[in-house]
């Protein structure tokens, strides 16, 4: 019998990459702030968030495998989501001809086994030359007010990306590989 497994995201694009990768799972919306205070490192706030939000669903499902996961770009600091237009445009400017990093923060709770598995992984991002009227254009499409760092790196943005060092799943939401690696060690049969 396969494993229970629960995604505790309400992200399409999570569900999607899981969808991808052929493994069966259901959602449930972890119901959490996601509250990081200044200074706090990406790695560490990235597998905070995912800690929080897989606890919080595991009491719901104890006897699964609950995934908590949270992404967040950095730039020598933290760029959530944006929170309107201009500061879309403003992030996406700041970006422009430079490196930045994605960080996802995965953890894997199974509550009635007692088990808890954190992981981060990151993805350097590397964005070229773009005009101000392309950046407004991009905002102009909805398509960055819901993603941290105010762009997909699987949508319309995609041209402006010169480099990915590391997973593209990572940036888009969820290191499939690596979280499929860490399931099957837990015992998961996926």
């Amino acid at each position: 019998m396969a494993s229970q497994i629960v995604l505790a995201s309400a992200s399409p694009r999570r569900s999607s990459l899981l969808d991808a990768a052929g493994i069966s799972f259901e959602t449930a919306e972890a119901h959490i702030s996601e509250y990081i205070p200044d200074g706090t490192e990406p790695r560490i706030a990235s597998m905070y968030n995912a800690l929080k939000k897989a606890q919080y669903v595991s009491r719901e499902y104890p006897e699964a495998f609950v995934i908590g996961a949270d992404t967040i770009v950095y730039d020598g600091r933290i760029l959530g989501k944006p929170s309107d237009e201009e500061d879309a445009f403003n992030v996406l400017g700041e970006l422009r001809d430079s490196t930045h990093a994605v960080y996802t923060g995965v953890c894997i709770v199974r509550a009635d086994e007692k088990i808890t598995r954190l992981f981060c992984e990151r993805t350097d991002i590397t964005f070229g030359t773009y005009s101000d009227d392309e950046i407004r254009r991009y905002v102009s499409t909805g398509e960055p007010m819901d993603k941290a760092g105010s762009y997909a790196v699987q949508g319309q943005w995609a041209e402006h990306v010169e480099k990915i060092d590391g997973d593209r799943d990572n940036v888009i939401g969820l290191p499939v590989a690596r979280l499929s690696e860490e399931l099957v060690r837990l015992g998961a049969d996926i």
